[in-house]
């Protein structure tokens, strides 16, 4: 005996035997030689875990500093060591080990999901602004419109698939370092249903599912961004024998030719002459509640915001942002000569 069991398992001389489980079954998933471990130590953890989970070995142990008995005389693996303990798995939860080797799995029968599908959908400004309804037309595995996803023929019955004894599934005997144990897999015969019909189907041959266009429902809410997700779970494709994946629609909002959103408000721009910036004047702008008429106050500058309530996007049924209007000075280019004169004279009156 190189080392201690017990330092060996990271554990102390008082740990219950379910400890020593978990310490063991923690680290053989780290030092496993079929995951790239240290053999010898893992050799070393089966050796502690032998003694230290029997109860007559562990007394041997803790009494004499050894166990009495011939390792080498029982079972032994090619990596060395005794394994003959493991033939008895209730002694020992092995069930995550197994799962990472080998893809085990005996938590029941795992149902089967049918295909995500993915598709995208153009809109207009207004339409991500309010929202909408889009119908969308698409070719994909569905339950079966004859048969209701049954597989059986109308007045057929189902009966217990006599491959898998209605369990859905096969056990199958695997050999491993461990011994003898069984692994699971789907039966082939009813795709883990259990059950088959008399007379199939002759629209979905037995499956349940056939491929067939559908006409889907897409309510979009008011206020979606560009690039944002819509899912409608169980609109994707349905597995025979199981349930249907979702339908993902990924949104593109196509940019509006005056407005612009920043959260729930719409931005806009409005060029005014310089005279209606010193004078004032009464302008009607498009948006998207239809023509608006609203006041520019005399001795606006240049960059200055106005703001209109209420006309920006959805936050609730009753409630919406506002638009806001960035006002921009038109400074002409091209003066008549009477511009020109006027324009002095409003100089020389420090305008």
């Amino acid at each position: 005996m190189a080392r201690d069991y017990y330092e060996v398992l990271g554990i102390e001389r008082g740990a219950s035997k379910d400890d020593v489980k978990k310490a063991f079954r923690k680290l053989a998933h780290k030092y496993h030689p079929d995951k790239g471990g240290d053999e010898a130590k893992f050799k070393e953890l089966n050796e502690a875990y032998q003694v230290l989970s029997d109860d007559k070995k562990r007394t041997e142990y803790d009494r004499y500093g050894r166990v009495f008995g011939d390792f080498s005389a029982r079972g032994s693996s090619a990596y060395g060591g005794d394994f003959s303990d493991f033939a008895n798995f209730s002694d020992l939860d092995l069930g995550s080990i197994f799962e990472d080797f080998f893809g085990f799995q005996e938590k029941g029968r795992r149902v089967k999901r049918g295909r995500d599908i993915s598709i995208d959908a153009e809109l207009l400004f207004e339409e991500a602004v309010f929202g909408t309804l889009r119908r969308v037309l698409l070719s994909k595995f569905s339950s079966c419109s004859r048969c209701g996803g049954k597989g059986a023929e109308a007045g057929s019955a189902l009966k217990k698939c006599s491959s898998c004894g209605g369990q859905g599934v096969l056990r199958e005997a695997r050999q491993s370092f461990f011994g003898s144990f069984a692994s699971l897999r789907e039966c082939g015969s009813c795709n883990g249903r259990g059950e088959i019909p008399e007379r199939p189907c002759p629209e979905c041959r037995g499956s349940g599912v056939s491929k067939r266009s559908e006409e889907i429902q897409i309510s979009v809410p008011a206020g979606i961004h560009d690039g944002e997700m819509i899912k409608l779970s169980g609109r994707g494709e349905t597995a025979p024998g199981g349930i249907s994946g979702d339908l993902y629609v990924k949104i593109h909002v196509l940019a509006h030719k005056i407005l612009r959103r920043e959260g729930f408000d719409l931005l806009m721009d409005l060029e005014i002459a310089l005279s209606e910036a010193v004078l004032g004047s009464e302008r009607t702008i498009e948006s998207l509640d239809g023509k608006l008429k609203m006041k520019i106050p005399a001795g606006i500058d240049s960059g200055e915001l106005l703001k209109v309530r209420g006309k920006g996007v959805p936050l609730s049924d009753s409630r919406r942002g506002d638009l806001i209007i960035r006002v921009s000075v038109k400074t002409p280019k091209h003066l008549s000569a009477k511009a020109r004169k006027l324009i002095e004279e409003l100089k020389k009156e420090g305008i």
